[in-house]
């Protein structure tokens, strides 16, 4: 089985929308800074491919897929799908996450089979105690913590106090923090409560992402 806590320590996030600044083809600037995030000690890899700079061609987006797959396998570290459960299957992806206007989650589980880690993001209290129960999701991912530019469709902004209201409520379930997160605020977060970071930016603008990497890490 494996262990959820450590593979949310540092969560990498991104599609070729979030690396139109590498000054690279699309799909090559995206794996080119996952291989340098990977290398470097990332502990999960989702791909979300969306928005208005996204692929949206469904083959272009499912062979970048199979090639962020490959590269993940090569350095063990888990890949997910954002949303998608059906290319998630069909790839033999580790996970997917959803969030909470994607559609039930009930769904989402029947759906996935029991062949998928499931993530499922919450921004309310009761969101986490609606969801508490369910076993077949591994993670909550919590956020936005901060305020984001990586995602238009961003909710309000929840800070640590949520973080340390789900813990306070006794919630056991495994949280990744996610939304303008920077390594300066890693630590902060999982003081409140959180057994990892997710990242966008902070990893795709980069400037050394080793560096970057560790410190998010704790290091």
């Amino acid at each position: 089985m494996r262990d959820i806590r450590k593979m949310l320590t540092v969560y990498f996030i991104a599609g070729t929308q979030d690396c139109r600044h590498l000054n690279l083809p699309a799909e090559q600037a995206l794996l080119s800074r996952l291989q340098q995030a990977l290398k470097c000690g990332v502990s999960c890899f989702q791909l979300r491919e969306k928005g208005q700079y996204a692929l949206q061609d469904p083959a272009k987006i499912r062979q970048l897929a199979e090639k962020c797959r490959d590269l993940c396998r090569q350095y063990h570290v888990p890949f997910f799908i954002n949303d998608d459960v059906d290319l998630a299957l069909s790839l033999q992806a580790d996970g997917v996450h959803v969030g909470q206007d994607d559609r039930p989650i009930r769904q989402v589980i029947d759906q996935c089979q029991g062949k998928l880690l499931l993530g499922l993001s919450i921004n309310t209290l009761q969101q986490a105690n609606q969801n508490r129960t369910l076993h077949e999701v591994d993670y909550f991912g919590v956020g936005p913590i901060f305020s984001t530019q990586s995602k238009a469709d961003a909710k309000a902004v929840v800070g640590l106090d949520l973080l340390k209201q789900i813990r306070q409520q006794g919630i056991a379930k495994p949280l990744v923090a996610i939304g303008g997160i920077t390594p300066e605020t890693a630590l902060s977060i999982r003081q409140a409560g959180a057994d990892g970071v997710a990242v966008i930016s902070a990893i795709t603008q980069a400037q050394d992402i080793n560096t970057t990497i560790l410190r998010l890490q704790g290091n």
